[in-house]
């Protein structure tokens, strides 16, 4: 099940139902189902607090993932992914601006980013960075051919 919440701030996430499809074929070709996989869209300040309290981090991000595959895992006994990816929309949207990017698709990306944690990819150095980037353009011409067909 893929949720989406708003936490601090009014925000309507467009084609939800094309962006869940593309989520769930995302997590399928690696031969997972998606557990309980919830979205919670912030403000920087939201994300600040979440990032300091849990993290122990005091500066600003995009996304923060939190990962209960394991447990929801133990719990079902379903080779799954579950956890919570928090995304300051604050951020999302300025790096939209600084990298000259359309909102939805710098949110897009942001979205599979924090995905992509929870499917064990890394980017704490440049060679995982790297691989991350070419998972994340593969996955957004997946989700812009499905949004095409709209």
């Amino acid at each position: 099940m893929i949720n989406y919440f708003n936490e601090d701030l009014k925000f309507n996430l467009k084609n939800k139902r094309i962006i869940s499809r593309w989520l769930r074929n995302i997590v399928s070709k690696r031969g997972l189902s998606i557990g309980q996989l919830n979205y919670i869209f912030c403000s920087d300040s939201y994300l600040l607090d979440i990032n300091k309290r849990f993290l122990g981090h005091d500066y600003y991000t995009d996304v923060i993932t939190f990962d209960y595959s394991s447990d929801f895992e133990l719990q079902y006994g379903v080779n799954s992914v579950s956890g919570d990816i928090y995304i300051s929309i604050d951020t999302v949207r300025c790096n939209a601006e600084i990298y000259k990017e359309f909102f939805e698709n710098e949110l897009h990306r942001v979205m599979i980013h924090g995905l992509l944690h929870l499917l064990g990819f890394d980017d704490m150095t440049q060679e995982p960075q790297n691989e991350m980037r070419a998972q994340e353009d593969k996955a957004l011409c997946c989700l812009s051919s499905l949004l095409s067909d709209i």
